[in-house]
């Protein structure tokens, strides 16, 4: 759809707001509100759409400022209309994710909250702690973000010693199982001595543990614990029972006092300052404490309103054993009914959604709130720490305003082999991995010998900004990609060459560079041959430190993975015939050049893409004395 030429908000121009509300029908569906930009600016859903959108151009019904100024900017409205409201809650979550919408409740990826993952997409599931929520198979499983990452690894630690699970992701011998399976620890996952299907059914049970079902799973080994006692199979009824005792430790002592101990609940609440909501979920089964998640969203909506986004992003992925028939909240939910009908639809029975007033539940929402608290003061009091350290920077640099991004570039290489650059990125003072980068050098005078950090620089910057370069007009100011700070890992030498090649793009006005040296810490400008006079310990330069010690770091690291993967292929390369794409298939199946050696000519001959003529001359090559 074409708004270019329509400027003017909407409620502005009575007769094309009348014509396009009369357009929208009342069905279940989402809606979509652009600004002049064309930009979205708010998404939402309705199970009548009409009547929703309405209610926002009847004057004196705005709830909150910030709606208010919302509608003030809307030029265009566009709707989808589904079959189900489930269907509308779905699309509108996935909506969000993509365009994330000004006017929206955003959930922050807080990386200080660790998550679970089980790998279910696999034959022999994985079950990890990690930090990034990214589903690279639809099948594989999240639960959390939890609070909690030391008594999360402890509970891991035992479930695993509770079941027998795989221990390691990648086998530590070729032909045989580790002394994990001798130890009854693993089920010897690697030499396939368990079936899938059977394996799966043991990785059931921990997820039964995550999904705050540990008494039922509980119930369950005790039954089958009988079964083996009365069948006289007392060696397993005593694993069992082992099993069961180790379970009941881990909700010893976590018991909270409701009068209801057979009705599982999740008891949600908020705290909030201008800048952030943090909100804790409490789950709450058979009248214990088995999790505590928690979110972080922007705070400039109602509090209903990041409540209800919290619950739909936390249920939308939730199997119906892991949706409570009892919700509790806060704040009153701005679509509360329709979110407890689709639950209830999903689960197969009644679940409520309710602010509770009085007694031991409200009481318990005072004490999910404390700890929301709580958890928003430790995060204030981060923040106050780094923007104390980024005011002081920009003090030191006479920067305009607080570097809200900040880069840091570092080359690493040895003697010039292998030459890498890294580009890390600091958001606020803190690190931002999702933006981080590695790059290979490609100039053909660093070779192995022969180093070059003034260039290998110069190329890691050009091969950054050469899209600002080739076109003028993309926005600097307000762009989020665009560093308020750019540091330099060296001396005058290195922030030379970027400042020549910055010069060269006609970036060098619009880009603020420093550079910082290791041995005495010292800060570079451009143009300046001698250093600030600054104090290592102020709160700027310590920053400045951690920006470029990450740096450092991140590219050490890839240097290191380059050096291992070549160091791998070096031998490879020796065999006739064995190109670098087999080369990868070779390693991807073998996992190591000493396990190839080991192989027969008929496991070789097995893999993908060799063949028994190639996999002769890869015999051949490591068994010289056998050639024929």
């Amino acid at each position: 759809m074409n708004v270019s030429d329509k400027t003017l908000p909407l409620i502005k121009e009575p007769e094309r707001l009348s014509a396009r509300l009369g357009e929208i029908p009342a069905e279940p569906g989402v809606y979509l509100m652009r600004d002049r930009s064309d930009r979205i600016i708010y998404i939402g859903k309705s199970r009548k759409l009409r009547s929703r959108v309405r209610s926002y151009f009847r004057e004196g019904n705005h709830k909150s400022h910030r709606t208010a100024t919302m509608v003030q900017q809307v030029t265009e409205i566009e709707f989808i209309v589904t079959d189900t409201e489930a269907e509308a809650l779905a699309l509108e979550a996935n909506l969000i994710k993509q365009h994330q919408p000004y006017f929206n409740v955003l959930l922050k990826d807080d990386k200080k909250y660790p998550y679970i993952c089980i790998t279910w997409s696999e034959d022999y599931p994985r079950i990890f702690i990690t930090r990034k929520r990214q589903l690279g198979n639809a099948q594989d499983k999240f639960y959390g973000p939890y609070t909690d990452t030391g008594l999360l690894r402890e509970i891991l630690s035992i479930s695993k010693r509770i079941f027998a699970l795989r221990q390691r992701r990648q086998p530590l011998f070729k032909d045989r199982p580790c002394l994990n399976y001798d130890l009854g620890r693993c089920p010897g996952v690697c030499q396939q001595l368990i079936s899938p299907p059977e394996y799966r059914k043991t990785v059931e049970k921990v997820a039964m543990i995550f999904q705050g079902r540990t008494q039922e799973l509980i119930d369950i080994l005790t039954a089958q614990m009988q079964t083996a006692a009365e069948a006289l199979n007392f060696e397993l009824a005593a694993r069992i029972r082992d099993q069961i005792s180790g379970l009941k430790s881990l909700t010893a002592d976590q018991k909270v006092s409701l009068p209801d101990d057979t009705v599982s609940r999740d008891a949600l609440a908020l705290a909030t300052d201008k800048e952030r909501a943090c909100i804790q979920l409490f789950q709450i089964r058979a009248g214990k404490l088995v999790g505590r998640l928690a979110f972080v969203a922007n705070s400039h909506a109602e509090p209903g309103a990041i409540l209800q986004r919290v619950l739909e992003e936390h249920y939308q992925p939730a199997d119906a054993v892991e949706i409570p028939t009892e919700i509790l909240v806060q704040h009153e939910l701005p679509d509360g009914e329709i979110l407890a009908d689709i639950l209830t639809q999903r689960k197969g029975r009644k679940v409520t959604i309710s602010v509770p007033q009085r007694q031991t539940k409200a009481e318990l929402i005072e004490m999910v709130q404390r700890n929301a608290e709580y958890e928003l003061q430790r995060m204030q009091k981060l923040g106050d720490r780094n923007h104390e350290a980024m005011a002081d920077l920009a003090a030191i640099l006479n920067l305009p305003d607080l570097p809200h991004r900040m880069e840091g570039y570092d080359i690493s290489h040895i003697q010039g082999s292998n030459a890498v650059g890294s580009q890390v990125v600091f958001i606020d003072g803190l690190p931002g991995k999702q933006h981080y980068r590695h790059y290979k050098i490609k100039n053909p005078t660093v070779t192995i010998g022969h180093s070059d950090d003034f260039a290998s620089l110069a190329e890691v910057i050009h091969r950054r900004f050469r899209q600002y370069s080739a076109d003028p007009q993309l926005p600097r100011v307000g762009n989020p990609d665009w560093p308020d700070l750019i540091m330099i890992d060296g001396g005058k030498g290195q922030l030379s060459a970027v400042v020549a090649v910055l010069r060269e793009m006609n970036l060098l006005a619009d880009l603020r560079v420093v550079s910082l040296a290791k041995q005495r810490e010292e800060i570079f400008l451009p143009g300046q041959s001698q250093p600030l006079e600054t104090d290592a310990e102020q709160p700027g330069i310590q920053l400045l430190r951690r920006l470029r010690d990450e740096a450092h770091r991140f590219a050490v690291s890839f240097h290191r993975q380059q050096r291992s993967e070549q160091f791998k292929r070096s031998r490879l390369d020796e065999i006739p015939g064995l190109g670098h794409h087999r080369q990868k298939q070779l390693l991807g199946h073998f996992r190591s050049v000493d396990y190839i050696r080991q192989a027969t000519l008929t496991q070789l001959a097995e893999v993908p893409g060799i063949g028994p003529r190639l996999a002769q001359e890869i015999y051949n090559y490591f068994h010289p004395h056998h050639n024929n």
